[in-house]
């Protein structure tokens, strides 16, 4: 049985992992060199605790209060494009508390899967990935944010993660070798996180030492349909007969899903993270910082500075005010962090993939028998993506799956 995956980042290399471990024959098509896309330049977090979607109450006013700001850490760019509408008002129309609570089983259930599958697999003696279970903290400075911040952790608590408030007190003797300027933090003690890139450069070499084909700046632009089934994909190289077909191209999905009559609202959100060895900027503990809504990750010696949501075409350049911004946040939390602007060059950029829901797109269409699709796993793609791939193999391969799915229905706006 072949099985072809559409798309080379950590959701689509999972998914020939468990694809070929159970016994497919696997190839990976890329539209890139498989070294460029949101699995490398992420926050590296595997976090149960990120239970709450992008779509929540209030988010589409702040958005609006920061579309003036160029350091924003949320930012729609407007523009005349129909895909950015109909997300747009499917995404008003769902960010209610509703939603809010509908989602948290799934997104605690779908983390907690994959962090099993990467503590699975940093037992194997082909992966030498860095990788820490210390928990994240999130910084808070305000009034508001502390009043919220107790409503997360009693949430927390209610879905069985271990998690703590915290007193500025604390946080400054957990980061005591700098100042912290936190009135407190929320300390989701269930977290892990890594280094992404060696993590993604381990499972490359363990597929190719296990027999998956990986193609290249391979682009799917056309597909080959017998009844309701995929026989071939074909790609600016060339064709693959399949039997099954894995929809894995992250913020492109929606353009090639759009190939097979397949409707997923999505968009592309635009992020980007700065990583220095430089010794002064170290931290103890992963952290985020809720006003400033930066991630901070220490790798191994490195540290890695990330953030901001920019809801833009990918045709616009990079814009160096959000990478201000991201400093300017981590300055105001780390007073003594003088972080210098970076070069262009030294600035990582990339794209994920946003539902108009906040939760991903998992699970096979009603118009395509042979297709799985996995996407819009947003700012989650790494946390949630061992898992993902296993749910894909599942599905693939018509067993019943290790979690319930129904809440990421591919169809569920159709």
């Amino acid at each position: 049985m072949k099985a072809i995956v559409i798309g080379g980042g950590i959701i689509g290399l999972s998914s020939a992992f468990y694809l070929r471990q159970s016994g497919w024959e696997v190839t990976v098509l890329d539209k890139g060199n498989f070294s460029d896309n949101c699995s490398y330049g992420n926050a590296g977090y595997i976090c149960p605790s990120h239970f709450i979607p992008l779509a929540t109450p209030g988010i589409v006013k702040q958005g609006l209060k920061w579309m003036m700001n160029s350091t924003s850490p949320f930012y729609i760019q407007p523009r005349l494009s129909w895909p950015l509408i109909d997300w747009g008002m499917k995404f008003m129309k769902v960010a209610k508390p509703g939603n809010v609570e509908a989602a948290a089983v799934p997104l605690r259930d779908i983390a907690l899967l994959s962090m099993q599958c990467y503590n699975q697999w940093k037992e194997m003696p082909q992966f030498d990935f860095f990788y820490e279970k210390k928990g994240i903290l999130e910084l808070f400075q305000t009034d508001e944010k502390a009043h919220h911040a107790q409503e997360i952790v009693d949430k927390a608590i209610s879905l069985g993660l271990e998690t703590e408030l915290l007193t500025g007190e604390q946080v400054q003797q957990m980061e005591s070798h700098t100042p912290v300027k936190a009135m407190g933090a929320i300390y989701f003690k269930c977290d892990a996180h890594c280094y992404p890139n060696d993590l993604m450069k381990n499972l490359i070499s363990y597929l190719k030492e296990n027999g998956v084909e990986l193609k290249s700046n391979e682009e799917a632009i056309a597909f080959e349909k017998k009844n309701k089934s995929i026989s071939k994909v074909i790609t600016s190289a060339g064709a693959y007969e399949a039997d099954a077909v894995v929809l894995a191209t992250g913020s492109w999905s929606r353009a090639t899903a759009g190939l097979l009559g397949v409707n997923i609202p999505l968009v592309a959100g635009r992020g980007y993270s700065i990583t220095t060895d430089d010794q002064r900027f170290r931290v103890n503990y992963p952290s985020v910082l809720m006003e400033g809504r930066v991630a901070i990750t220490p790798m191994g010696g490195r540290t890695r500075f990330g953030g901001t949501m920019e809801i833009t075409s990918m045709s616009v350049p990079a814009r160096m005010q959000r990478v201000k911004g991201i400093l300017a946040a981590v300055k105001r939390y780390f007073p003594e962090f003088d972080i210098p602007m970076p070069e262009m060059d030294k600035v990582w950029y990339g794209y994920r993939p946003c539902s108009a829901d906040g939760l991903p797109y998992l699970g096979r269409s009603r118009k395509v028998d042979n297709l799985v699709v996995a996407t819009g796993h947003a700012m989650l793609g790494l946390s949630l993506g061992a898992g993902t791939g296993m749910l894909v193999a599942e599905i693939a391969n018509e067993k019943a799956p290790s979690m319930d799915i129904a809440p990421f229905a591919v169809d569920r706006f159709s």
